[in-house]
C-alpha cells in the first residue's frame, strides 16, 4: 500500500534543525539547593557459550536464597541483592543460522541482528550500553569503560559475517564498534591520569533541554508515521541528537553544582560516611582469576569516584580461551560441545562457576562499600551473561542473566522469577527504564518493560 504521508522541507527545518540552535534562555530554571540522590551506574559482563542448565538455574523461587544451583555459590551471601529471570529468549539468528558464535556477543547488548545486505561490514545497531551513556555521560569524565580480557581479534567467517562480531558488544552507532581495553595498568592510567582524559566533557554552546525535548518528541511521533527506510534514516539521526544531548547535560550537570555549592550544599562530593575508595594493585602473574578481578575492581573504582557510570567487561571470546587454573587445558569452545559426556559437562560448569565468582568479587565488594544511605550496589545495575542457553545446541530460548543491585530502589531483588515471558531486547529496555534513560524507539526486538523485576511491579 502506497504511504500518503508527506512533510514538506520547510516544515522538517521549522520542527527539527531550527529548534536545535537556540540559546540557553532565561526562564531556565535553577535546581533547587538539595542533597543529591547518588547516581545510578550500569555495568555488563560476559562470558560466551551458555551454561549447563540444570547447574545454573534454582530448582524453584523458593529455593533461590537457601539453596542455590551450583553455579550461583559464589553469590549467596549477596543473593537477596540479585535477580534471576528465566524466560528470556535471544534474537532470533535466521538468516545466520550457521553463525551462533559471530552473533552471541555482537547482539548481546543490541537485540538485533546484523544487515544481512552487508555482511562484511559492520552494521548492527547501537548497543544499550551506549544508549546509557548518551544520556548520562555528560556528567562524568569518561561517558563509558570498555574492558576485555583478550584482545579484540579473531579468524573466522561464519556465514560471511564481519570478524568484527566475534569480539564486540558495544557500538556507538550501527556501524562504530567499541574497542575495549585488556592492560590494567591503562585503565587505571585512563581513569586517573594527569593527562588529557578520552571523553572529557567540552565547553559547548548552552541549549535549552525542554526545546530538545520537543524535538525528540516531535521525532518519535513521526517515527510512527513513516515506511521503515524512513525510520531507519530517522534513527541515525536521532543518534546523532544523542550526541547534543550529552553536551546539554554536562551544561545542566555544571549549573547544578554551582547552585548547590552556592548554596553550601554538597552533591556528587563524597560524604563523610562514605566508604574510601578502594586500592587497585595490579597483579604481576597470569593467574586468570587475578587478572579478572583487578578488572572488576578497576570496574567498581570507576563507579566508586563517579569517573563513569556505564561499563561493560568481555570476560571472554569464543576463540580458543581455556582456563588452566580448573586443573585442565581443554579450550572452551571444545567442552560444550559435550553431547551428554559427563567429564565435558563437568569442565563446562566447573568454566561457568568460574566465571561467576569473578562477578561475584565485583558484586560483594560493592555490597561493602558505602555510599549516601546504602551502598555502593544498592544504586547500581549489574548484569551478568551470555549470549546462548546452550553451548552444546546454541539454543537462545532462555539466556541466562544474573542481576545484581537495587538501581537506587527500582528493581526488587532477593527473587527467582521463572516464568518470565520476554525477549532479549525487553530485559535491557527494562534495566534502562530504571536507570532513568528514556528511550525514543525499542532497543532490538523489544516489545516492552519486564513490570515483574521492578518495585511495585
Amino acid at each position: 500500500m502506497q504511504n500518503r504521508f508527506r512533510l514538506s522541507r520547510r516544515a522538517c527545518l521549522q520542527g527539527l534543525g531550527a529548534t536545535l540552535a537556540l540559546p540557553l534562555l532565561e526562564t531556565m530554571g535553577w535546581a533547587e539547593a538539595k542533597a543529591a540522590k547518588p547516581p545510578v551506574r550500569l555495568a555488563f559482563m560476559y562470558m560466551p557459550h551458555g551454561v549447563i542448565m540444570d547447574q545454573f538455574w534454582p530448582k524453584s523461587p523458593g529455593s533461590f536464597l537457601t539453596s542455590p544451583p551450583p553455579a550461583l555459590e559464589s553469590l549467596r551471601p549477596v543473593l537477596d541483592q540479585c535477580l534471576l529471570v528465566k524466560g528470556i529468549s535471544g534474537v532470533a539468528i535466521a538468516p545466520f543460522n550457521g553463525a551462533p558464535h559471530a552473533l552471541e556477543l555482537s547482539t548481546w547488548l543490541t537485540a538485533k541482528l546484523p544487515d544481512a545486505r552487508q555482511r562484511n561490514r559492520i552494521n548492527i545497531g547501537i548497543s544499550a550500553d551506549q544508549i546509557a551513556a548518551n544520556y548520562v555521560g555528560g556528567f562524568t569524565s569518561l561517558p563509558s569503560l570498555e574492558l576485555a580480557t583478550m584482545p579484540q581479534t579473531h579468524k573466522e567467517n561464519q556465514e560471511g559475517l564481519n570478524e568484527g562480531y566475534y569480539t564486540h558488544c558495544s557500538f556507538s552507532s550501527p556501524t562504530q564498534p567499541l574497542p575495549a581495553e585488556i592492560n590494567p595498568r591503562v585503565v587505571l592510567n585512563r581513569l586517573f591520569g594527569k593527562t588529557n582524559q578520552p571523553g572529557q566533557p567540552t565547553q559547548a554552546n548552552p541549549l535549552d533541554r525542554r526545546m530538545l525535548d520537543l524535538v525528540l518528541g516531535g521525532a518519535r511521533d513521526l517515527r510512527r508515521r513513516l515506511p521503515k527506510t524512513d525510520q531507519e534514516k530517522l534513527d541515525e539521526y536521532l543518534d546523532s541528537v544523542r550526541s547534543v544531548e550529552r553536551r546539554i547535560a554536562a551544561i545542566e550537570h555544571r549549573q547544578k553544582e554551582a547552585a548547590l555549592a552556592k548554596a553550601g550544599v554538597s552533591s556528587t562530593k563524597r560524604n563523610d560516611a562514605d566508604s574510601p575508595t578502594i586500592e587497585i594493585k595490579i597483579p604481576e602473574g597470569d593467574k586468570r582469576s587475578e587478572y579478572m578481578q583487578v578488572m572488576c575492581d578497576l570496574n567498581v573504582l570507576a563507579f566508586q569516584t563517579d569517573t563513569t557510570r556505564v561499563s561493560t567487561y568481555i570476560g571472554s571470546t569464543p576463540n580458543g580461551v581455556s582456563y588452566p587454573e580448573l586443573g585442565f587445558k581443554n579450550e572452551h569452545h571444545s567442552q560444550t560441545h559435550h553431547n551428554q559426556d559427563a567429564e565435558m559437562v563437568r569442565k563446562v560448569a566447573a568454566i561457568t562457576a568460574f566465571n561467576i565468582e569473578q562477578f561475584a568479587h565485583m558484586v560483594k565488594k560493592m555490597a561493602t562499600l558505602r555510599e549516601g544511605d546504602g551502598t555502593l550496589l544498592d544504586n547500581c545495575i549489574m548484569m551478568w551473561g551470555t549470549g546462548l542457553e546452550d553451548g552444546n545446541k546454541h539454543t537462545r530460548e532462555n539466556l541466562p542473566f544474573i542481576i545484581a543491585g537495587k538501581s537506587g530502589g527500582s528493581l526488587k531483588t532477593g527473587r527467582f522469577i521463572a516464568d518470565v515471558k520476554g525477549n532479549q531486547g525487553d530485559l535491557l529496555t527494562t534495566l534502562l527504564a530504571c536507570m532513568g534513560v528514556p528511550l525514543d524507539r525499542p532497543i532490538g526486538i523489544a516489545t516492552k518493560q519486564i513490570k515483574e523485576m521492578m518495585v511495585n511491579a
